[in-house]
């Protein structure tokens, strides 16, 4: 795919190697995208509802993207203390599982971000398993070495930090604690 300044998008071929639904919906995320339109607060009500009634059945990877998982992450509001859930793909380590800032290229960081800074204690879920775990921002180098990691699993993590304005994009490291 081109984006509008004709470079070539980091993604998978087109074509037959890529099956239609997964074009489509990477098609219409980045159009969405490109256009300011965010659609997380939307639909993450319905997303972490059916992903806790299946225990990650439903909602536990990206539709056409079999190896991007997803985990349910708590997170406390840093300025109305309200709780809150959202999705996210994630990357597993023995040592830390870690989440990408990306608000799909958005050029801000989306809202979970600013709380985990504030309240960094958190739990996070992965299919039937509820995990305690500390929040931090990986490290220049850390977010050097997992980025790669990212963009392996969903290549659309390259079209989101091209759209993000200079926005370097964060990782996020949750460690257990």
């Amino acid at each position: 795919m081109r984006d509008s300044a004709g470079a070539n998008e980091a993604e998978p071929e087109r074509g037959d190697s890529m099956p239609l639904a997964t074009r489509m919906i990477t098609s219409a995320s980045q159009f969405a995208n490109r256009h300011g339109i965010y659609l997380g607060r939307r639909s993450t009500k319905v997303h972490v509802a059916l992903y806790r009634r299946s225990n990650g059945r439903i909602g536990g990877h990206l539709p056409g993207w079999p190896t991007a998982e997803i985990l349910l992450l708590d997170h406390v509001g840093a300025k109305s203390g309200n709780r809150r859930t959202s999705p996210l793909m994630y990357h597993a380590d023995d040592k830390f599982v870690a989440v990408v800032a990306s608000k799909g290229g958005q050029p801000t960081h989306p809202a979970w971000f600013h709380n985990l800074k504030a309240n960094p204690d958190t739990t996070i879920r992965i299919g039937s398993q509820t995990r305690p775990v500390r929040a931090r921002v990986a490290t220049d180098a850390e977010r050097d070495q997992l980025w790669p990691e990212f963009v392996a699993f969903y290549p659309g993590y390259d079209f989101f930090q091209r759209n993000a304005q200079g926005r370097t994009i964060p990782i996020v490291i949750l460690e257990p604690r």
